[in-house]
């Protein structure tokens, strides 16, 4: 099972790097590892287990930030109490997005991130990402509001971004009038 100790630190240069392509078919390490994630992930929003096995919160996780600069990731969605989506990407894409651009009120969080931050993070209020999933089958999702976020947030982990690099350090709430609070 995963821990928090493996999620490497903002500070670990390998987070700031590209991810490279996935190859189909997908070895037993990252079926396993996606696996792994799903089950973090998963245990993390559950206050319990997150409590048992010391978890931070998290919806999302992308290979790069266990140190496998690959291209994909994991987002577990709590939709409702207890009930989860699970959404496994390799080798995502943002095909289409809206005009609309949101921020989380509370501010975004990452596992790679463990210290305080503050600011507007803007996003697209709705994307569309294509992409593979582990067998190789082409997918299409479309996302809105809180999972548009974790989604743009995932994909920025694969491009080597943080989202602390979008907040404006001389002034964090910048053009907050500009969007919308989710």
């Amino acid at each position: 099972m995963l821990k928090m100790e493996d999620i490497l630190d903002e500070k670990e240069k390998i987070l700031r790097t590209q991810s490279q392509e996935v190859k189909f078919p997908i070895s037993k390490e990252d079926k396993k590892r996606v696996h792994d994630m799903i089950e973090l992930l998963t245990n993390s929003q559950i206050e319990e287990l997150a409590e048992k096995y010391n978890l931070r919160p998290g919806m999302g996780l992308a290979a790069v930030q266990l140190g496998i600069p690959k291209r994909y990731f994991v987002i577990v969605h709590e939709y409702e109490k207890g009930k989860f989506d699970n959404y496994v990407i390799f080798n995502p894409k943002l095909v289409s997005n809206s005009e609309e651009m949101i921020y989380v009120g509370e501010g975004e969080g990452c596992l790679s991130i463990n210290r305080e931050t503050c600011g507007i993070v803007p996003r697209y209020a709705r994307v569309t990402i294509e992409g593979y999933d582990e067998d190789g089958n082409k997918i299409r999702i479309r996302a809105r509001e809180e999972l548009s976020v974790a989604f743009q947030h995932e994909l920025d982990h694969l491009d080597g971004i943080l989202f602390t690099d979008k907040i404006d350090p001389k002034e964090p709430f910048k053009n907050k009038d500009l969007y919308r609070e989710i």
